[in-house]
């Protein structure tokens, strides 16, 4: 049962959602609040930068196709299925949380959990590791071109080409900085992962406390019903089976390996968190981002109790396989 239960990580998400909604930041402290979550945010794409190899960015071109199907998955099918949420009548979905769910089908796939789901899996972990990060680059530039393309397409307005500006600049440039540094300093930061995670999620927990802070003062709780929240969980679920079958079924049937398909399945199937939360700070700037960012909220514990369950069969089936390939191997 434990791995049903939340991680430590989305308890905070929890309790900062709590803390948001009892004592909200607002007027002078909140600008300052902000100022200092961009610079967090900065930072933390920074990291990101600086830990990956350029080995890995070099390798990840050879294994084109596999990437070309995660990609396929994480930018076309979600987005897809986003449109298709929009045909669900107003007085099921009020607009505001179908536009976190259109935002949350457009995001990159996440790199941490993917790589360790398919690792667990006994995917190839190489290739996790090159596609989940390639998600995350493209993503940089697709998320926002895609926001604006199909939020307008939807009815739910774009967003001006100084959002993508903005990203280039908070995200994409610290990012890029990371890694002409990477030589120098990857490994020293690599070797500190846990002394690095309270930036990682820190700077995470500062936004939502910010967007919540915002929402709460403007009203969310008072516009959306438990039953609003219960459709959207129950979407979440959907479209989270929906791309499993497909990435895993699909890359049966276009003939890759069991351990791309593990890699497949994992790194196409999931939305970052990490990534999706400062983008919409960015994107939707100036606008409550309480309901857009709430469905990714509830999406990143849907897919980590899914997955976890998944990897874990996937597992105890390579054991099986590697059980019954001894015998043979023995007579041989």
């Amino acid at each position: 049962m434990r791995r049903f239960l939340p991680d430590t990580f989305t308890i905070l998400l929890i309790l900062t959602v709590g803390f948001a909604s009892i004592l909200p930041i607002s007027g002078a402290p909140a600008d300052g609040f902000a100022l200092a979550t961009k610079v967090a945010i900065g930072l933390l794409f920074f990291l990101h930068g600086a830990r990956l190899s350029r080995d890995v960015v070099i390798a990840g071109l050879l294994h084109w196709k596999l990437h070309l199907a995660i990609l396929a998955a994480t930018f076309g099918l979600f987005p897809l299925l986003g449109l298709a949420a929009g045909f669900v009548p107003e007085s099921v979905l009020p607009p505001a949380l179908y536009a976190g769910l259109l935002f949350l089908c457009l995001l990159p796939s996440t790199v941490q959990s993917s790589i360790a789901f398919t690792s667990m899996a006994g995917g190839n972990v190489p290739a996790a590791i090159c596609a989940a990060s390639a998600s995350n680059i493209l993503g940089m530039f697709l998320t926002p071109l895609l926001v604006g393309l199909l939020f307008t397409a939807s009815g739910q307005g774009g967003f001006s080409f100084g959002a993508l500006e903005q990203i280039l600049l908070q995200l994409l440039a610290p990012f890029i900085l990371g890694q002409i540094l990477q030589p120098w300093i990857g490994a020293f930061i690599r070797a500190r992962k846990t002394l690095l995670m309270p930036v990682d999620r820190g700077s995470i927990l500062m936004v939502v406390y910010l967007a919540f802070s915002e929402a709460v003062t403007e009203g969310l709780w008072h516009t959306f019903l438990i039953r609003d929240l219960a459709v959207v969980i129950g979407l979440d679920i959907l479209l989270l089976a929906i791309v499993l079958v497909v990435t895993m079924f699909g890359s049966r049937l276009l003939g890759f390996s069991r351990q791309d398909e593990i890699t497949i399945t994992f790194c196409g199937s999931k939305k970052s968190l990490a990534s999706g939360v400062p983008m919409a700070n960015v994107i939707f700037a100036g606008q409550s981002i309480g309901s857009i960012v709430l469905p990714l909220m509830l999406f990143h514990q849907i897919q980590l109790m899914a997955c976890a369950v998944i990897a874990q069969k996937y597992a105890e089936r390579g054991r099986r396989l590697e059980a019954e390939a001894v015998p043979v191997a023995t007579q041989a």
